[in-house]
């Protein structure tokens, strides 16, 4: 059984989905959870034409909008505050630091089962277990044209 779980949401659809494939490794146990959502950077994705936004103010707004939708959704389950966070920077980066920091046991992400071009540009999953230090979950959630 697993301890202390480590649950990557990207606020989609099949949020829903991870979760219950992580409460059940944690034998219905919220308490056990940890939920993260990383925002990715703005300004890199852009070009120059953007600039006459104001980036700082749109990276906020796209933080804050993802916090709020985390801790509703852990208020919903009944995680402890301190369980939630919300990142900034390269997703799979920021999901493998945050399991070191917090000794998680296992990882639980999704995963559209991309195949051709995507495997070698790698999915975020992907990314995660290469590099992990415990055990990684990938739950099918289907691909974009299911």
């Amino acid at each position: 059984m697993y301890e202390n779980i480590l649950v990557a949401i990207d606020l989609s659809n099949d949020t829903q989905s991870i979760i219950a494939n992580a409460l059940r490794m944690a034998g219905n146990d919220s308490g056990k959870l940890n939920l993260v959502h990383v925002v990715e950077p703005v300004a890199g994705a852009y070009s120059m034409d953007i600039y006459a936004l104001n980036i700082g103010e749109l990276q906020q707004e796209a933080i804050a909008f993802a916090e709020q939708r985390v801790k509703a959704l852990s208020k919903e389950l009944g995680i402890p505050a301190e369980r939630t966070h919300t990142l900034l920077g390269s997703p799979a980066a920021e999901i493998r630091s945050l399991a070191s920091e917090i000794d998680a046991d296992s990882i639980v992400i999704g995963s559209h089962g991309h195949s051709g071009w995507e495997i070698l540009l790698g999915s975020t999953a992907i990314k995660v277990l290469h590099g992990a230090t415990c055990d990684v979950l990938t739950v099918y959630v289907g691909s974009e044209s299911d």
